[in-house]
């Protein structure tokens, strides 16, 4: 499953492996919501509700693809957050693994917090 993630300033495409969450935002699919930025991340809303998956991670590397289930959305991590420790990638609580950025995850740094953002199938 590929999916492409557009802004105003730019775009990025990712390739999410195969997960009960990854299926049910593939089935939501296209979202359209406004961004919100915290620290090197950018998150924002979706319509999918589902619980944590057993292989959920909190410090992941910089372009993965997650899923907040705290916050029904999905979390795009490019470089430290407030919450990190040294240069790590840590997100606010443990997120569900959907996949990974393809390219630079440092696109991201073109993301206002307001911007409008939109997830469709690539």
């Amino acid at each position: 499953m590929r999916i492409r993630i557009l802004w105003p300033a730019g775009q990025a495409t990712a390739t999410l492996r195969s997960t009960p969450t990854s299926e049910a935002l593939w089935e939501a699919l296209p979202v359209s919501a406004s961004a919100n930025t915290w620290g090197e991340e950018v998150y924002f809303g979706t319509p999918v509700s589902v619980p944590r998956e057993d292989d959920a991670q909190q410090v992941v590397e910089p372009g993965t693809v997650a899923f907040w289930t705290d916050g029904d959305s999905l979390a795009l991590p490019y470089g430290p957050t407030p919450v990190s420790r040294g240069g790590e990638c840590r997100l606010a609580s443990p997120c569900n693994l959907l996949g990974t950025l393809d390219g630079d995850p440092q696109v991201l740094r073109t993301v206002r917090d307001g911007d409008p953002i939109r997830v469709e199938r690539a």
